[in-house]
């Protein structure tokens, strides 16, 4: 019993649950081609989270996020693509497939996750964290969600499926993000 509670405790504080997360910096996803990529790769950058599909209504928002990576990249601003499947199965490719369809339809180069789950009992953690950090009000409700991360790790705003990669609203977040 000893040993059950000790190895308990050990999973706990390694895999750190919501409740013990601080920052964005204490969460990983692995990337599309499956090496790991901890959150803490992009300290001192703001970081745009998008959950992404690829046969949504809001895939054409994947050009926005490209041309937002590419005019920012050397400025310390990461688009991170998240592929989930949990919204009208939009995404029910494997990794490979996720990959090829972004590479040869929108050229996207900007970092992607392995698909994960963005909501329900097998949420990513990460997910978990930002919705009770920023409440359930501004947790994914459809694809192409958007969560901001300073440079700090700070979860500092959410943006809905409707406001697009090149929106003011998104521009300014990030400006503000990176004063």
């Amino acid at each position: 019993m000893k040993r059950l509670a000790t190895a308990l405790a050990a999973t706990l504080i390694a895999f750190g649950g919501p409740a013990m997360a601080e920052t964005a910096y204490d969460f990983s996803f692995q990337s599309i081609d499956g090496q790991p990529l901890p959150m803490s790769t992009f300290k001192g950058k703001t970081v745009l989270v998008v959950n992404t599909a690829s046969f949504c209504g809001y895939t054409p928002q994947y050009e926005g996020l490209q041309s937002l990576w590419e005019d920012n990249k050397d400025k310390d601003v990461v688009v991170l693509g998240v592929p989930a499947n949990n919204f009208g199965a939009q995404e029910p490719g494997s990794n490979d497939e996720i990959k090829d369809f972004c590479e040869s339809k929108y050229d996207v180069s900007f970092p992607l996750t392995e698909k994960v789950s963005v909501k329900g009992g097998d949420i990513h953690p990460f997910y978990k964290w930002a919705a009770e950090t920023l409440g359930d009000d501004n947790a994914p409700k459809w694809n192409f969600h958007k969560y901001l991360v300073d440079g700090n790790g700070k979860l500092i705003a959410a943006f809905p499926s409707k406001v697009t990669p090149e929106s003011d609203e998104i521009k300014s977040a990030i400006a503000k993000a990176k004063m």
